[in-house]
């Protein structure tokens, strides 16, 4: 009798110890792997740390920031000058002891109206130089192509006039410089700047321009409303730092020309 109780402990003592079928090897605890079993010596370096998730979005530590403004260079902080160094166009206007900024052209919606009657002008001149050629009127003909060869001089114009359009900052003023026939020069002064905001209208914020307009100490000035000026966000606070914050911008400006001498 106990005799047969013995052999069921022993065979039910085989069956715990059996792997299981289809399984390679029986699952292991991580104590055994971290203090070791009696098969194996434990492990004599630090334990498998999986490494720490970096976090998405954001700047990371080897982020390259600008020391003066504590913003990243690569940022959509600084709006591009038309110009890195003033044109013969805008230089004339300077005086020896002013820092030129910058010099931005005017938006393209500048010019949509002259677009406009181009494209206009180009269809119904082919549209009515085909029904008159019909009827073997070559006068009207010859007239409905003059017309649109006036259209696209005044349209060449009017590019040409936007494509000299400037607005100009240095460290002293703001300056609007148009007219090929009739020139205008418009200047600001920095220090008489009182109040400065820009105004987007809807189409003007999907295709990024807008109008700044500047107050002066209540006096009438003549330079006060600048429209369709490209990339109002990023203009606004060059201008606006450059009223506040000189010395910033000198020292951004010295870090990048002493980069520039290092290349």
């Amino acid at each position: 009798m106990h005799r047969d109780e013995a052999d069921r402990s022993a065979d039910d003592a085989r069956r715990d110890t059996e792997p299981i079928p289809g399984m390679a090897h029986p699952p292991r605890n991580r104590a055994d792997d971290l203090l070791g079993d009696g098969d194996s010596p434990p492990p004599s370096g630090p334990a498998d740390i999986p490494p720490p998730i970096e976090p998405t979005g954001g700047y990371s530590d080897t982020d390259d920031f600008d020391s003066a403004t504590g913003l990243p260079n690569d940022g959509p902080r600084r709006v591009t000058s038309v110009e890195p160094e003033p044109s013969a166009y805008v230089a004339r206007y300077l005086f020896p002891t002013e820092k030129y900024r910058g010099e931005w052209r005017r938006h393209w919606i500048h010019i949509i109206v002259p677009i406009i009657v181009l494209i206009v002008a180009t269809f119904l001149m082919g549209f009515v130089s085909s029904l008159l050629a019909h009827y073997k009127a070559d006068i009207a003909v010859t007239v409905v192509v003059l017309l649109w060869v006036l259209s696209l001089i005044w349209v060449g114009w009017r590019a040409f006039d936007w494509f000299q359009d400037r607005f100009i900052l240095t460290n002293k003023r703001v300056m609007l410089i148009n007219g090929l026939i009739t020139r205008k020069v418009a200047m600001m002064p920095l220090l008489r700047v009182t109040d400065m905001k820009y105004q987007q209208s809807p189409l003007g914020r999907m295709l990024n321009y807008g109008t700044f307009v500047l107050e002066s100490a209540g006096q009438d000035q003549a330079l006060r409303e600048v429209p369709h000026l490209p990339n109002p966000n990023e203009l606004y606070l060059r201008v606006v730092e450059e009223m506040y914050e000189p010395e910033a911008v000198e020292a951004r400006l010295g870090e990048s020309e002493a980069d520039g001498n290092d290349a």
